[in-house]
């Protein structure tokens, strides 16, 4: 391609990370290939006589190439003399309606290319100054690589011999590197990280050094990568224009102390705070802070100084792996299974009304003649049950709503009432709340009527007696004899559940037969030989008693236990402002009754020793 032009080179080129941490993809500019933009000064656009020229865009695979020309102002010819000169070898951009992803931009337009006094991004520099005859149309001749050491080299095709002289040299050192290395043995497994240190050669620790400067900027100007479009931002483009001097930095021998230090307190951490309290991280880093959407600094903004010690810079902030915080509770699993096992009814106050013929004298007689015939005798049964609230509280301060960022902690809150409501609730069909009976809190038992303490119509009690000093697995053997036994005085509703505790679930499946195979391979194998559908574990049985005894199990369909609520007297939330107190208060509540319906539809399940 021949154009006319003072010089020519990549006003910014793909897929190196800038300065900024952005990184700009392939045609992010495609749109722009063929443009003619203004050359300015240090993206100083508020005066007219800061145009210096004029650049003709190329879109390539690498990256945006231009052609500048500069015009004959005082500062269009002083800006040629220095390009000519080698004093000015960089080039910036600055573009705006960005779309960004993640840090890569994906878009945008670019308004003005920049001479600068040092580029954002790596690859943007002047590739080809017009030494003589600027007015010629010159082949563009330049080639830009990056070498093995990832410094960025400039070579003309005319200076082949150059390139292969300087390639020589670089197989000679590599040679001698070699014969050195051969004489001092190595000791891989006692290699230090100053050891590791010292393997570099000068420049690439000026670049360790320049990489801790650029952590410490980007974590002191709070830089994340953002995730938006937005059309309207403007950008200079130039990830490397904090690239000046690398300024006061740390020295080598600083480095290889703390390295050292870093080997004998076992932390490179401490030994950063360590050498600080000693006043010995002096040097720091000099940066220019990015205006906020842009890449590349801006001309107006003050050049500040960060040091090393803001330790948080290089040692990032702990993160946290659960938003919203975990909550610690018990196991719950079994609360589902009995709220949604539970028979429900639209109505609150229930009467069950039974007629008991088991008895001999409800029996059908034989007649003889002449005797008189005798009624039946039966007793019929009723009973009555009321509903009573139940609700769970709690309020959050506004500032704390405020505050708390991370995550949505009324949600939160609301999820926590709402699962200890289901567990209260099906404590209560249960076991009963464990309340004591003049409690203001306590759910009275005989409007949620608990499963295990119910009256012997509805309730079978087993009590399984085992000698004191028996063997291990006794206990286990007595419960699972004698739940088969009774199980034929179960009138409930199909094959009921087992609702038992962790420890004696454990004892039965630990049960051996003579030869020390295990009696039951699974929870499923021992249900079958208990005659019920499934065990459920609850964590909330443990440690309760019956009676004075050891409660073990509850076997129940929980299909014949019945809870009633009146409409509105579901589950409800209600939520308040207090303006006295800058407060938000939270209320879930229930008003609802239960109990067994059916006459001998459980079996609870006791334990005791002689």
């Amino acid at each position: 391609m021949g154009v006319k032009y003072d010089f020519s080179g990549y006003a910014t080129k793909n897929d190196l990370k800038c300065s900024d941490g952005r990184t700009i993809r392939k045609n992010a500019f495609k749109d722009c290939d063929g443009l003619t933009v203004p050359i300015v000064w240090q993206h100083q656009h508020d005066e007219i006589t800061n145009v210096l020229g004029h650049a003709l865009l190329e879109n390539r695979e690498d990256g945006v190439y231009c052609y500048g020309s500069f015009n004959e102002s005082e500062g269009g010819r002083e800006a040629k003399l220095r390009v000519n000169n080698g004093d000015i070898k960089h080039l910036s951009i600055y573009a705006n309606q960005l779309k960004q992803d993640h840090g890569n931009v994906l878009h945008g337009v670019i308004r003005e290319v920049s001479l600068v006094l040092a580029g954002a991004n790596p690859g943007a520099l002047i590739d080809y100054p017009v030494l003589a005859h600027s007015g010629e149309e010159i082949e563009d001749e330049a080639v830009i690589y990056l070498p093995d050491d990832n410094s960025i080299s400039l070579y003309h095709k005319e200076d082949e011999k150059e390139e292969e002289k300087v390639e020589e040299e670089k197989k000679e050192e590599q040679k001698e590197e070699k014969k050195e290395t051969k004489k001092e043995p190595k000791e891989e497994s006692k290699e230090t990280i100053k050891d590791i240190f010292e393997t570099l050669n000068e420049k690439q620790k000026k670049v360790v050094y320049y990489m801790i400067g650029q952590a410490l900027e980007q974590q002191k100007a709070g830089k994340d990568d953002e995730d938006e479009e937005d059309e309207g931002e403007d950008m200079k483009h130039n990830v490397f224009d904090n690239e000046q001097e690398y300024g006061p930095i740390l020295s080598h021998a600083d480095i290889a102390t703390i390295f050292s230090d870093a080997k004998k307190l076992g932390s490179l951490k401490d030994a950063v705070e360590y050498h600080q309290e000693e006043g010995v991280l002096a040097h720091s880093l000099p940066h220019p802070i990015p205006t906020e959407g842009m890449i590349g600094p801006d001309p107006s903004t003050a050049t500040q100084t960060y040091g090393v010690r803001d330790l948080n810079m290089l040692f990032p902030e702990y993160r946290s792996l659960n938003n919203p915080p975990e909550m610690i509770k018990r196991d719950t699993s079994w609360v589902s299974v009995v709220m949604s096992g539970v028979h429900h009814t639209p109505f609150s106050r229930i009467k069950s009304s039974y007629a008991n013929i088991t008895e001999d004298d409800a029996r059908a007689r034989g007649y003889i003649k002449g005797k008189q015939k005798k009624e039946e005798v039966f007793t019929l049964l009723k009973r009555t049950t009321d509903p009573q609230t139940v609700y769970k509280k709690q309020k959050l301060d506004k500032d704390d709503i405020t505050d708390i960022t991370d995550f949505d902690v009324v949600a939160w809150i609301k999820s926590e009432m709402r699962g200890m409501l289901d567990e209260e609730l099906a404590r209560a069909y249960l076991i009963g709340d464990g309340r004591a009976a003049d409690s203001d809190d306590k759910i009275k038992e005989d409007h949620i009527r608990p499963i295990a303490k119910d009256v012997d119509l509805f309730n079978i009690k087993v009590n399984v007696v085992t000698p004191a000093n028996s063997k291990p697995g006794a206990v286990a053997k007595n419960f699972i004899d004698e739940v088969i036994r009774n199980r034929k005085f179960y009138k409930g509703s199909g094959n009921p559940k087992m609702f038992t505790t962790a420890d004696m679930l454990t004892e039965m499946l630990l049960l051996e037969d003579g030869i020390g195979h295990k009696m039951y391979k699974s929870v499923t194998e021992l249900a079958t030989a208990l005659r019920v559908s499934d065990i459920v574990e609850v964590e909330a049985m443990e440690g309760q008693k019956i009676n004075g005894n050891d409660l073990a199990a509850i076997i129940v369909n929980l299909a014949d236990y019945n809870v009633g609520a009146d409409k509105g007297g579901a589950v409800d939330m209600f939520d308040d402002f207090d303006i006295d107190y800058n407060q938000y208060k939270y209320l879930i509540e229930t008003r609802c009754s239960g109990a067994l319906i059916k006459p001998f539809s459980a079996m609870t399940v006791t334990l005791a020793t002689e």
